[in-house]
Formats: C-alpha cells, sequence, structure tokens
C-alpha cells in the first residue's frame, strides 16, 4: 500500500519526551509526572511522552529531563516527524480532551444550583477555582474543537450568573448633564454606597476621601432604601452620583469635582471603567482585581476593606501619574 508523506511544517512537528526513573525516588517520579501532567503531554506507552513542537514546550520538556537525570535517571528529548498524515492524526487523538471536558462540564453544572445560597466571598473563591482550571484547560488544548468551544461558551454562562449575584443592585446609566460642583461645598459630609464593595465602590470611596472630602464618613447599605436622607448617596440608582452615559461612577466624581485634568485619576478611572463595564483593555486592571478579591476575602467589614485597597489605590495613583518616557 502506498503512503503519502506529509510536508515537514512546523504543525506537524512534535516532541518526544523519552525518560526512565530509579524505583527508589517515589517523590520525584510523582513530581515530574505530575508536570507532564500539566503540560498536558499525550502518551505514547509509559515511559515516552508527546508534545506539539514549540519553543516554550520544548524549555519545558528540557527542564523535566534534566530533572530526571538529577534524580539519577535516563532521558532523551527528540524531535519526532510523523511519515503520514493518518500518523500525524493519530498523535492528535492522544490530545482528546472529551472526557475530561465532560467531567468539568459536570463540576459546572452541579455548582448552579447552589450559587444562590452562597455569600459574596465564597463565590468568588469558587470562581477563582474554576477560572484556574478553566485556563488550565485552554492552555493544554492544542487542537481545539467542537469540545473546547462547549466547554468556552459554559463557562462564561456560569461567570456571567455568578457575577450578577455579586453584582446585585448594580446601577443602570441615565442620560443626565454632569453639573459642575465645588469641593468647597462638599466637606465633613456622609457619603452612602452599597455595602459589600467592589470595584467602582471602593475606588469612588478612596476618591472622595483622598480628594474630595477627607473627613467623609461613609455609610455601607444594606438596602439603598436605608440611605439616611442627609447622606450623599453613589453608584447606586437614584444615588447623587452614579453612572451617567458611558461613564462608570467613578469617573462621574471626577467630571463633578473638575479632577478630569489629573492624569493619575484619568487613568485610574479608565482602569475602574474597564473593570466595571468591560469596555476598553488597562494591563493594570487584572492585578487590582485580584488585589480586591484577595482583600475582600479576608477583610472583616468593608471600612477595613477600604483602608486595605486605599493603600493599593494610592500606589496606582502614583504609577498612573508618571509621565511615560518620550520615544524617539
Amino acid at each position: 500500500m502506498k503512503t503519502h508523506k506529509i510536508s515537514l511544517e512546523i504543525s506537524s512537528r512534535w516532541l518526544l519526551l523519552v525518560l526512565s526513573l530509579p524505583t527508589n525516588s517515589a517523590t520525584g517520579r510523582m513530581r515530574i509526572w505530575r508536570n507532564l501532567k500539566a503540560l498536558g503531554c499525550g502518551s505514547l506507552r509509559d515511559g515516552a511522552y508527546l508534545l506539539p513542537f514549540g519553543e516554550e514546550r520544548q524549555l519545558a520538556l528540557q527542564e523535566l529531563a534534566d530533572e530526571t537525570l538529577r534524580e539519577g535517571g535516563s532521558a532523551w528529548l527528540l524531535h519526532v516527524l510523523p511519515q503520514t498524515e493518518e500518523e500525524n492524526l493519530a498523535f492528535q487523538a492522544l490530545f482528546d480532551r472529551s472526557g475530561e471536558y465532560a467531567t468539568w462540564l459536570q463540576t459546572l453544572a452541579d455548582a448552579r444550583p447552589g450559587l444562590g445560597n452562597l455569600k459574596p466571598q465564597e463565590i468568588i473563591k469558587l470562581l477563582r477555582k474554576m477560572r484556574r482550571e478553566y485556563e488550565a484547560f485552554l492552555s493544554i488544548d492544542y487542537f481545539p474543537g467542537d469540545g473546547s468551544n462547549t466547554l468556552s461558551a459554559a463557562w462564561m454562562d456560569f461567570m456571567q450568573m455568578a457575577e450578577s449575584l455579586l453584582s446585585v443592585g448594580e446601577p443602570q446609566a441615565m442620560q443626565a448633564t454632569i453639573q459642575a460642583l465645588a469641593i468647597a461645598d462638599y466637606q465633613g459630609r456622609s457619603w452612602a454606597t452599597r455595602q459589600h464593595l467592589w470595584v467602582d465602590r471602593v475606588a469612588c470611596a478612596w476618591l472622595i476621601r483622598r480628594f474630595i472630602d477627607k473627613q467623609a464618613r461613609f455609610v455601607w447599605l444594606e438596602s439603598v432604601t436605608d440611605c439616611p436622607p442627609d447622606a450623599l448617596g453613589f453608584d447606586f440608582d437614584g444615588a447623587a452620583f452614579t453612572h451617567v452615559g458611558e461613564r462608570v461612577s467613578f469617573e462621574v466624581l471626577l467630571a463633578s469635582f473638575d479632577l478630569e485634568g489629573d492624569r493619575g485619576l484619568q487613568r485610574l478611572g479608565a482602569m475602574v471603567h474597564v473593570l466595571d463595564v468591560g469596555n476598553g483593555f488597562v494591563p493594570e486592571a487584572s492585578g487590582f482585581e485580584a488585589m480586591l478579591t484577595g482583600a475582600r476575602q479576608n477583610a472583616r467589614d468593608d471600612d477595613e476593606l477600604l483602608d486595605k485597597i486605599s493603600m493599593v489605590l494610592d500606589a496606582l495613583y502614583q504609577h498612573f501619574s508618571q509621565v511615560p518616557p518620550a520615544t524617539t
């Protein structure tokens, strides 16, 4: 039977790690096996592990080969070219993740009904765990197909449901003219917003205390209907300062008190906007969200959370205030 050679392109190149460890190296064997699993290697047989060619993957396998040698074993890292298209497809079949995807999809399905009974901190903790698992799947999904599309759709649906539970009471943008206000007229006031602070609310509270009303007193509302009549509300429907047009509450405060000319605050506003409504990209946004998530889990109450995150926002403000070096 005549076979046809396939073209020797990078897409058909493979990395093969062949290794053997001494039987008395149980700890080293387990560590190396876990790393092979994390890389998503396909197994040709015991001790022979395959990956699609890639420079980063080659470096990772070389590190495992070196570790194997340090453990007293033997290791060879080889480049492999399949001889036929059928052989190449057989290699790809070793990376079928459908069974793992089905298990994880069932985990998502099982978690959905109980989301509404969890506390915000518990929802955040679950989201972080599931996000790590989802991103781990993506990192080793070398031949994505219908299964990975189904996985991504299910994850987006789950994440949106969880975030909607975390964002109960999020304000709807209104169309209005933002009034110019004098900071001097807003000193020593009570300011109120929804409890369980998240991005926009905690950034607004920091902005108020740092740049608008240094003697501000904050009221964290379980229900916005309980807002004291003498308090200035922010970031909820009907509040004195809330979403207007495309601006989130932080940006509305900047515009109201003539603070938009401050470079650091303007860039902070862009970060808050990205995290609150999802439009745009700010590299620092994901790091701030991670720190806020961690602080939210550990803080006893919103006063402590504001104190902790204020230090982070102070640092980000300094960072954003720096003028970038001129390019030549």
